[in-house]
């Protein structure tokens, strides 16, 4: 059986570069939210905060590059690209669910759809760096 190509050479650096970009973006808002108003969207602000955690782990999971750290990015990427999706649907049908805005409020239009694309390439790169069927 062959190995699974490294998922931390070639784009796998640059896509573990921008998970490390928004894990620090989203903790730091996060932070900020949950010590200065959490009382105003404690929701908003948790969800920002489950995203900083995800975008970390997922992070850590492709660098790592082995089969534990394929299988760790692969359950981030899937629960991060439902999560945008799921908050994304939510706070476009009903914007009172959500007073404030998280990390994957309007499927990330506050950081440019990055939030969305974000899984979906994850997802690839991991496809694509599968065993190789030789």
């Amino acid at each position: 059986m062959a190995e699974p190509r490294m998922t931390n050479r070639g784009p796998g650096r640059l896509l573990i570069a921008v998970y490390i970009l928004f894990a620090i973006a989203a903790t730091s808002r996060a932070g900020l939210q949950i010590a200065t108003k959490f009382d105003r969207a404690p929701v908003a602000y948790l969800l920002s905060a489950a995203a900083a955690l995800i975008y970390i782990v997922a992070a850590v999971g492709l660098a790592r590059a082995g089969h534990a750290g394929r299988r760790v990015a692969l359950a981030c990427c899937t629960v991060e690209l439902v999560g945008v999706v799921a908050v994304g649907v939510l706070s476009v049908a009903d914007k009172a669910l959500f007073p404030d805005e998280t990390v994957w409020s309007g499927f990330g239009s506050g950081y440019g759809y990055i939030p969305l694309v974000l899984p979906m390439l994850g997802l690839y790169w991991l496809w694509r760096t599968r065993r190789d069927p030789a």
